[in-house]
Order: C-alpha cells, then structure tokens, then sequence
C-alpha cells in the first residue's frame, strides 16, 4: 500500500530543502518527525508538514497503523522562480532568483497488511421538486407578509423615536452654547470669539 502527499510552491530552495529530505529518507515514520523536531533548518517544518499530511491520508482513507508506516520515496523538484532585481553602483541592476520547490513524499508499509480499498464518498438522493408538498409552500408565505408589516411598523416607530432624540440633542447644543459664552450676547461676545464669522 502507497501513500502519497504533496506541497507544492515552498518558497525554499530545492537545495537547502534536499539537505533535510537527505537526512529522513528511508527512516519510519516516528523517527523521522522526532529527527526533524530537533533539526535546525528552515526546511525541517515543511517536511513535517507533508508527513504528517500522509500518515493522516494513511489513517483516514486506508485505516493502516501509524507504527507500520516508513518513508519509501521522497523527493524534491524545483519549482517556479520569482524574478526580482536590485539596484546596484553605476545604475546597475542585478538580478535576485527566488527559487521555489515542489515536494513529494510517498509512505509504505514495513508489514502488508492486505489490499485495503480506499473509502469512497457517499453522496444523497438528490430531492426531487414533484415530491415536495406545494400547499406547505403556500402556508409559509402568508405568515412572511405579516411579519413584514410588522417590521415596516417597527421601522417607522424607530425612525420616529430617532427624530425626537435628535431634536433633544440639538436643543439641549443651544442651551449649552449659550452657557458656556456666559450668557453674553451682541458684538462684544462676536468680537472675542476664537472663530468670528
């Protein structure tokens, strides 16, 4: 029995990410995750990445033991390089490859277990219109109507409320502009004030 999985578009160098495949390949599969968490290497985190992808596709799809798993293939490909430039003396430009890389890991059993079919996705009977009850339909809709009238009423009591609330703010901002100029009113209160217009 296989297992595959992937990680595409790493944005790492095939040859820094080959330095910690290199260091995993043919190991099982415990060993090769306690051997990663203790690497220092950018890569370590990816590859982890993609086994435990595959030991949970093993898991799931296959119902295999996690114990009985090693690591059969893996390999790296180079992916798509992003071009960038910087500038240099002389108005010069050189030029910056950001390469990136694909990676493929494939799993195996130490002991076959047997052929084990894969599960398959069960779908449901899709639900025809012709049986669906029409009078229910029709039921439903009246009480809809209602309860729009009474959302139109609750919106004109709310924009009538709103408009009081903004009449007090506004007669309640007079009375305080006035109080706070001290009562004074005529040229002497314009004269003085920060904004005269």
């Amino acid at each position: 029995m296989r297992i595959t999985a992937k990680v595409k578009n790493v944005r790492i160098a095939p040859r820094k990410l080959r330095l910690v495949v290199d260091y995993v390949r043919k190991m099982k599969v415990g060993d090769a995750l306690n051997r990663l968490r203790l690497l220092n290497k950018t890569g370590s985190q990816t590859v982890m990445k993609a086994i435990n992808s595959a030991i949970a596709n093993a898991e799931h799809n296959f119902e295999l033991d996690k114990n009985n798993l090693f690591i059969q293939e893996i390999k790296v490909n180079e992916a798509a390089t992003l071009k960038r430039w910087m500038p240099r003396a002389h108005g010069r430009a050189t030029p910056i490859r950001k390469r990136g890389s694909h990676l493929e890991l494939i799993l195996a059993e130490i002991k076959d277990s047997g052929v084990k079919a894969g599960k398959k996705p069960t779908m449901e009977a899709p639900v025809k219109l012709s049986e669906v009850a029409k009078e229910p339909l029709a039921a439903a809709a009246k009480p809809a109507v209602k309860a729009k009238d009474a959302f139109d009423a609750d919106i004109k009591d709310t924009a009538a409320e709103g408009e009081k609330e903004i009449q007090n703010v506004q007669r309640e901002g007079r009375a305080g502009h006035a109080r706070a100029e001290g009562g004074r009113k005529g040229f002497a209160s314009r004269m003085f004030r920060r904004k005269s217009g």
